[in-house]
C-alpha cells in the first residue's frame, strides 16, 4: 500500500546492483563475527575465504569488512581480480604493488640527502649514507609506488622472491607504526588461475608469498570472496592452501533475515510505501531467501505501488511480470551459453528433487533415461558436466557432487519451454 501523505522526495530505497550496499545490511553478523576472531591472532594461521552463489551477497559482506579492519588498526588494500591479472605472474605482482602503494605512500622508508637520492639493495632498511655538502637537505623516502616497484626489481631472484622481499620490508616499516598489520581483500578471486601450458603461476605465486611472509609471523592477511569453485582451485594450486584458509560460505537468508531485509527500509520516516504481510510472505518465497533478488523485486513493487498509486489503481504485486523481468536480466544470459544438449541436461537436473541442493552424474544419467528419449550415459553427463563449469551453470562441491551455479536455476528452467516438452515426453526411450 502507499500513504496517503505521498512524500515525492523519498527515493526507492533497495538497491539490486552489482555489490551495491543494500539500505540495511541482514543476517550477516556471525560472519563479521568470524572476520573479527581472524583478526585478533597474533600469528597469522588462518585467511578467509568468502564463498557462495551470485547474489547471495558476497560482495557486500567483504565491504562491511572494511571497516572493521580499520577500526582494529589494520590497513586494507585491494580490489577486483579481473583475468587479466591472473594472466602472468608480473601482473598479479603489479597488482599487488599497486594496492599496497595506496595504504603505504605516506609510509617513510628512510631519509636521503636531496644532491643524490639513489637505492641500493642494502639500504632499504636502515639509516641513508650522508653525502655533505652545505647545500643539501634531508628527503623522506615513502614506500609510494614507485620505491615498491624499485624495490621490487632490484631484488634478484624470481618473481616471488621479489615480492616477499617488498613486503618483507614494508613490515619492518610498519612494525615502527601504529597500524597491527594489512588485509588484502580480493574480490571475484576465481579469476585467479595458473597456466602451465605457459609457464606462468599467478595463482601459485599469491599462495607461496603469503605462506612464506605469514611462518615468518608477518601480519599480513589475504581476505579473498569468489564462487564456490575457488577453494578447489586453491587446492589444486598448492595442498597446503587448505590449511591456509578459513571458509565462510555464504548461503540464503532465513525468513526472519528476509524480512528484516524488506522491511526496514520502508520503515523510515517519510517511505511513502508499506508492504502488508501478504506482499512480504509473497516477495520472501519468490527471492528464495537471495539477498540480491530480495532487493530486485522489492524495487520493482516499491516502483509498480508508486505508479498504480499515482494511477488510482489496485494496489498488488505484479509477480509474474517481476519474476520475467528478473529472468531476462539475471538468469537468460547465462542459459543462453548452453548449447541445446547442455540444455536437456540442466532440465533433466530440475526435474529432480535435489535440484537446488546437489546431484551426482548417476542421479542426472537415471533421470536422463525416464525424460527423454536419448538419454546420458554417466560418462557423457561427466562429460557435460565439465563444459557447464566451464560455461558457470554448474559446480563441482567439495563432496564431490554437483550444484547448480546460478542462484534458483531450478525454477527459471521450469518455465522454459523445454522443461514442458520434458516432462510430456513418452517413455519409449535409447541411451545416447
Amino acid at each position: 500500500m502507499v500513504d496517503d501523505m505521498f512524500n515525492e522526495d523519498f527515493g526507492n530505497p533497495f538497491k539490486p546492483g552489482a555489490g551495491h550496499m543494500p539500505p540495511y545490511l541482514a543476517g550477516r553478523k556471525t560472519e563479521q563475527n568470524e572476520f573479527r576472531s581472524l583478526l585478533a591472532q597474533k600469528v597469522i594461521l588462518k585467511n578467509m575465504i568468502l564463498t557462495g552463489l551470485r547474489g547471495v551477497g558476497k560482495t557486500v559482506l567483504l565491504q562491511t569488512l572494511k571497516p572493521i579492519a580499520l577500526k582494529t588498526g589494520w590497513f586494507w588494500v585491494g580490489t577486483d581480480l579481473s583475468e587479466t591479472s591472473s594472466l602472468k605472474e608480473e601482473n598479479i605482482a603489479t597488482r599487488l604493488l599497486s594496492d599496497l602503494a595506496l595504504a603505504t605512500s605516506s609510509l617513510v622508508l628512510r631519509s636521503v640527502e636531496s644532491r643524490k637520492v639513489g637505492f641500493n639493495e642494502s639500504a632499504y632498511v636502515g639509516e641513508a649514507t650522508p653525502y655533505g655538502g652545505a647545500d643539501t637537505t634531508q628527503v623522506n623516502v615513502t614506500l609510494d609506488y614507485r620505491t615498491l616497484q624499485q624495490i621490487y626489481h632490484d631484488t634478484p631472484g624470481l618473481a616471488s622472491d621479489k615480492l616477499k622481499r617488498v613486503l618483507e620490508i614494508v613490515a619492518h616499516v610498519l612494525c615502527n607504526g601504529d597500524r597491527r598489520g594489512i588485509v588484502f581483500a580480493y574480490d571475484e578471486a576465481q579469476n585467479l588461475a595458473d597456466h602451465a601450458s605457459k609457464e606462468q603461476y599467478p595463482l601459485s605465486l599469491l599462495l607461496d608469498v603469503f605462506q612464506s611472509i605469514q611462518r615468518k609471523e608477518i601480519p599480513f592477511m589475504l581476505v579473498l570472496t569468489g564462487l564456490p569453485t575457488l577453494h578447489a582451485k586453491l587446492v589444486d594450486a598448492r595442498t597446503y592452501s587448505e590449511r591456509m584458509f578459513h571458509i565462510v560460505e555464504l548461503r540464503k537468508l532465513s525468513k526472519e533475515q528476509c524480512r528484516e531485509a524488506i522491511l526496514y527500509p520502508i520503515q523510515e520516516e517519510g517511505c511513502p510505501v508499506q508492504f502488508n504481510e501478504t506482499s512480504v510472505d509473497l516477495i520472501i518465497e519468490t527471492s528464495g531467501g537471495y539477498p540480491y533478488f530480495i532487493q530486485f523485486i522489492c524495487r520493482e513493487v516499491y516502483d509498480v505501488f508508486i505508479q498504480k498509486r499515482s494511477a488510482g489503481e489496485e494496489m498488488r504485486v505484479p509477480i509474474a511480470e517481476i519474476i520475467n523481468k528478473l529472468d531476462s536480466d539475471f538468469s537468460s544470459g547465462r542459459w543462453s551459453r548452453a548449447t541445446d544438449r547442455q540444455r536437456e541436461l540442466l532440465t533433466v537436473i530440475a526435474t529432480l528433487e535435489s535440484c537446488d541442493d546437489e546431484f551426482t552424474a548417476v542421479e542426472v544419467a537415471q533421470a536422463s533415461r525416464k525424460v527423454l528419449r536419448r538419454g546420458f550415459t554417466p560418462s557423457h553427463v561427466s562429460q557435460v558436466f565439465a563444459a557447464l563449469c566451464q560455461a558457470g551453470l554448474v559446480y563441482k562441491n567439495r563432496h564431490g557432487k554437483y550444484c547448480y551455479a546460478v542462484p534458483l536455476l531450478g525454477d527459471f528452467i521450469k518455465r522454459q519451454e523445454p522443461y514442458h516438452i520434458i516432462r510430456g515426453a513418452k517413455t519409449d526411450r535409447s541411451i545416447d
